[in-house]
């Protein structure tokens, strides 16, 4: 069985749609038990959610399907008093407790953090939220498509003429949940060393803005605004998509040595010792320039060859891909990123998994098992509480090897 990291970690996952369940995924990945605890009924909305009508009637949405894998489902009641007493079992036994609601709802409830670090001091407590626990908008509704637009993401996306655009994928949503998965990984850290859990109050707002880096820093520290830069990198030239006979090629020569062996490649060494194009402030400011001479000699062979040839010269180039081109990808096939796994109420069917790029000892992170049907666990759910209640919490420092030695 593979070693991982947060094995014997135990999850209480409240959250729905996708950056709660994306950031449980990640821990599942490493090793934790998670144990989503669904409305009965209806469950976590991204059940309903996704492109077949089936599936989203039957609870299983691919929206659903897609980081759910490995967990275990229960349906509980948080308003009905017994149920909320199931509930406040499973915290005494928990490390970690997941929620995504709009801030303040357990509190009303009266699982809020004071009642659950009551019940277990050691508890890691998560919230991811749009906009944090506090502050003006703390209130306020939030989805991915408010934040992107919010956090300025959404205004440096396109071109001068199509900005502002969305980005193609939850990018904020997906940022909240990595950011939750570090922030609670890096609390059990601190756990280990001192016995006590902690509350973490996730914005996506903000963590959405510190992914942006360098768009967020040029205007905080050098005071430019920035602006939609469409398919260029505005850190360098020639950087960004040029055009091969076939189809669109990504280049970033970024340093004058790849300028160099890129100019040498395509036949226009001529380009290296022109005066517009000498050094890096030079080719950023005579970018259209640079980019129509390129393109002019990048249109001699299609984009496959030049891929090689540049990546063979040194310099980064690849093919622009669908979607479905990159899953099926060599790359990904030979590092195991999918992983073939049973589909939930249909013993006939199969269901790809995705990993999350990281490899352990040499192994690719895979989901053990399925995502659950609503209510899987629901039998179990007692017996879960006793079992995790049996652990000693939080465990000694010494059992990850944290602490210090007398040998140290």
């Amino acid at each position: 069985m593979q070693r991982r990291p947060l094995r014997g970690i135990r999850v209480l996952d409240l959250t729905n749609v996708l950056a709660g369940p994306y950031c449980s995924y990640q821990l599942m990945l490493f090793g934790a038990e998670v144990v989503k605890i669904e409305l009965p009924g209806s469950g976590d909305l991204a059940r309903h959610l996704g492109p077949d009508a089936d599936l989203n009637r039957g609870g299983i949405g691919t929206s659903f399907l897609a980081q759910n894998a490995g967990k275990k489902s229960i349906e509980l009641n948080l308003k009905d008093a017994g149920e909320r007493g199931l509930f406040e079992d499973l915290v005494r036994g928990a490390d970690v407790v997941l929620e995504n609601y709009r801030a303040g709802v357990l509190d009303r409830l009266g699982l809020g953090w004071d009642r659950l670090r009551a019940l277990n001091p050691g508890l890691v407590y998560c919230a991811i939220s749009g906009f944090g626990q506090t502050g003006p908008m703390s209130q306020a509704p939030a989805y991915d498509q408010i934040i992107q637009g919010l956090s300025g993401m959404m205004s440096v996306t396109g071109t001068e003429e199509t900005a502002p655009l969305r980005v193609g994928f939850p990018v904020s949503d997906t940022v909240g949940g990595l950011m939750a998965a570090l922030s609670i990984s890096a609390a059990l850290v601190g756990r280990e060393r001192s016995g006590e859990g902690c509350f973490l109050d996730l914005s996506m707002l903000e963590a959405s803005l510190s992914a942006m880096g360098w768009v967020v820093s040029n205007y905080v520290i050098s005071g430019q605004p920035p602006v939609p830069m469409g398919r260029e990198n505005a850190t360098a030239a020639p950087s960004g998509t040029f055009f091969a006979s076939d189809g669109p090629l990504n280049i970033a020569a970024n340093r004058q040595t790849q300028f160099v062996s890129l100019c040498t490649v395509v036949g226009r060494e001529d380009l290296v010792t022109d005066p517009r194009f000498a050094d890096r402030e030079d080719r950023k400011t005579h970018r259209a320039e640079l980019n129509a001479e390129l393109n002019a000699a990048l249109g001699r062979r299609p984009a496959v060859e030049w891929e090689r040839i540049l990546s063979e010269a040194g310099v980064p180039a690849a093919r622009i891909l669908t979607v479905p081109q990159a899953i099926e990808s060599d790359q990904l096939a030979h590092r195991g990123f999918f992983t073939e796994v049973a589909f939930p109420g249909d013993p006939k069917r199969t269901l790809r998994a995705s990993g999350n790029g990281v490899h352990l000892d040499g192994e690719p992170l895979r989901a053990p098992g399925p995502p659950p049907v609503l209510g899987e666990h629901n039998a179990e759910a007692a017996e879960l509480a006793r079992r995790w209640r049996g652990a000693d919490i939080p465990r000694p420092a010494r059992e990850f090897s944290l602490a210090p030695t007398d040998k140290d």
